[in-house]
């Protein structure tokens, strides 16, 4: 099992044409996920260089393709807009990589998604996506029965089939890059993944610590959970608490941004330090007394995971 997406999800691209989402389009195709089209207003009834068909409108694409999954590389201006015409025409998951939109057009935007369309699970925006790993095929060369939207590098993330101790831990991250480490780092050590969500850095976005945990928690196939958190937001407190409350499998997490001066953003638009309960230690101690085992440094993301799951750490 996984979490939000399988080999059985439907994927189409919004804004398919630009340079970011025609190549990540192809790199979702070549990791083996069912891409079924695109979206770009104007350029209906065409393909892109892979033979996919390109519609007008989201409402046609889903019509034609049966699609259930989105990606969105639409500029700022025009994501928030992406979104809601996703959940209108009935996509349940919809991953917006889209940076830079502004914080007004995502508060308009959640709160429509919240009244109007239940339903749908927004991840992002301003992240990496969704990955629910395949079976390395036999002859190395791909995988087989996954599905990856968005940019993180397919091939680092290892099925539970495929990882030598026969376990498989989700990912949830604030950070991209932090999820593709801790994703190297458990393959490593023979560890698989079910699903990793990168839910990205804004400070209003959608998926949040606390639901994907839900959902971790009640996969079959998830063995434990890795939480990557940042300073800014009560997000990772708030999810301590929910782990000590009701969390019936381990969690490792990391918090970056130990040395971030207050008041000044760092990376993110959500990571800036606004109060005492911000700061990366305030969380990591937290976290701690929620039971949560907390590595000091992103190298020990892998070797926190497989203590907390009892395993002995294989040297790399």
């Amino acid at each position: 099992m996984s979490i939000l997406v399988d080999g059985a999800t439907r994927v189409i691209c919004q804004g398919i044409t630009g340079s970011a989402g025609a190549f990540h389009t192809k790199g979702c195709l070549d990791y083996g996920t069912q891409m079924v089209g695109g979206v770009t207003p104007g350029k209906g009834g065409t393909k892109d260089p892979n033979g996919l068909p390109i519609f007008d409108t989201v409402h046609a694409a889903v019509k034609a393709t049966g699609a259930t999954a989105t990606m969105i590389f639409v500029p700022p201006p025009f994501a928030a807009d992406a979104i809601l015409e996703a959940a209108d025409a009935g996509i349940g998951v919809i991953c917006c990589i889209t940076e830079g939109i502004a914080v007004q057009d995502m508060v308009r935007t959640r709160s429509l998604l919240d009244d109007r369309f239940p339903q749908c699970t927004l991840i992002g925006p301003n992240c990496p996506g969704v990955i629910t790993p395949g079976k390395r095929l036999p002859d190395g060369k791909g995988f087989a029965g996954g599905c990856k939207i968005g940019i993180m590098p397919g091939y680092i993330h290892t099925h539970r089939t495929d990882a030598a101790t026969g376990r498989a831990v989700g990912i949830i991250s604030r950070s991209g890059t932090l999820t593709y480490e801790a994703v190297w780092q458990t393959s490593t050590l023979g560890i698989g993944q079910s699903t990793c969500v990168g839910i990205g850095g804004d400070p209003v976005k959608g998926l949040n610590f606390i639901d994907a945990l839900s959902m971790f928690n009640a996969d079959q196939e998830t063995d434990g959970v890795i939480m990557i958190g940042e300073i800014g937001g009560q997000d990772e407190i708030d999810a301590g608490r929910w782990i000590q409350k009701h969390m019936r499998k381990p969690v490792a997490a990391f918090i970056a941004g130990r040395t971030a001066p207050k008041g000044k953003r760092m990376g993110h638009a959500g990571a800036i330090i606004g109060g005492a309960n911000d700061t990366a230690q305030a969380k990591m101690d937290a976290l701690r007394s929620c039971g949560v085992n907390v590595a000091e440094s992103p190298a020990d993301l892998g070797s926190s995971m497989a203590k907390a799951l009892g395993l002995v750490p294989v040297a790399a």
